[in-house]
């Protein structure tokens, strides 16, 4: 149990910002836009949880928090098969927090014609009408962040969005969560409450080092900290990490806001734009770009394969 809580708690080598550090939040603070893909199904339910459930312990963080927006991302295909999980998106809704498009079953663009991915917008559109009417803003987050493997594809799927009056929901800020769901219902079933306590402790690590990484190729980039938005995933293992997830946000210093806010700034130009030509979809990307250095970062995936098993 020594080796494995060592194992979790590895630090990454990203330092520029410490992996300790912690800046009271305050006006001249770091701005964040969160949002949540895969509603309202992603992730290992445990016994006597539902999917309603899950979505009504993240939304009570979010506001608890004071978090004013969070954008929820759909696939349509989920209610289509799980008709009571369309409650999971009536309680987001009822909380306040708005419904974006991220198709109707989260196929890869990367597979799909321009045509074909056009039709999987469209058809989502029903299920966001039918739970959360038509907001006064658009937005497309693309499934797996595939934005098309040729830029005639690229182009003929932005120009589509232009015509049906989307943005694109960028992301600048992530730690991955989507990976820790198996690991964490394999612990939970187990009954190890030191592998599991390792395992949460792990997981906020994660969240710094996503904070690090991000603020490293920001500084690198730009000479300043852009308002990041911070890609998550409605899942169990965040229902009950969001309390704590939220005050490392905190801690390091940031402030909530909202989607919309945030891409306002220049750098999410082409995001807001979907007639503008494609650009580089990341901090990353845009740093290889430039031919400036990408911090490694730290890879989990052995190490939650191999967790509570």
């Amino acid at each position: 149990m020594r080796l494995l809580r060592a194992a979790l708690l590895s630090c990454s080598a990203l330092t520029i910002f410490g992996c300790a550090t912690a800046a009271r939040q305050d006006d001249s603070g770091p701005r964040l836009a969160i949002t949540m893909d895969d509603l309202p199904v992603h992730g290992v339910l445990l016994p006597g949880e539902t999917r309603t459930s899950v979505a009504e312990r993240i939304v009570a963080a979010f506001r608890a928090a004071g978090v004013p927006e969070v954008y929820g991302f759909v696939n349509g295909a989920y209610v289509e098969r799980e008709p009571e999980t369309g409650a999971a998106l009536t309680a987001w809704v009822a909380a306040g927090y708005p419904l974006g498009n991220h198709t109707w079953s989260h196929r890869n663009l990367n597979q799909l014609s321009a045509a074909e991915f056009e039709a999987e917008i469209a058809r989502n559109e029903e299920t966001l009408q039918r739970f959360g009417g038509r907001p006064a803003e658009r937005w497309l987050r693309y499934p797996y962040l595939a934005e098309g493997n040729d830029p005639a594809k690229r182009d003929s799927v932005r120009a589509a969005l232009a015509r049906r009056g989307y943005r694109i929901a960028a992301v600048t800020m992530d730690f991955s969560d989507w990976q820790w769901n198996e690991a964490y219902a394999r612990c939970h079933a187990g009954g190890n409450p030191q592998a599991l306590e390792a395992l949460e402790s792990a997981y906020l690590q994660a969240v710094r080092d996503g904070i690090n990484h991000s603020r490293t190729l920001s500084q690198s980039l730009y000479g300043r900290d852009v308002p990041y938005v911070l890609l998550t995933h409605i899942s169990p293992f965040n229902a009950r990490m969001m309390p704590r997830v939220l005050g490392v946000y905190r801690e390091a210093g940031f402030r909530f806001t909202t989607l919309a806010a945030a891409q306002r700034d220049s750098i999410y130009r082409q995001d807001n734009d979907p007639s503008r030509p494609a650009g580089p979809t990341s901090l990353a990307a845009r740093a290889r770009q430039r031919g400036l250095p990408v911090p490694p970062g730290t890879d989990r995936t052995a190490m939650l394969a191999a967790v509570c098993r």
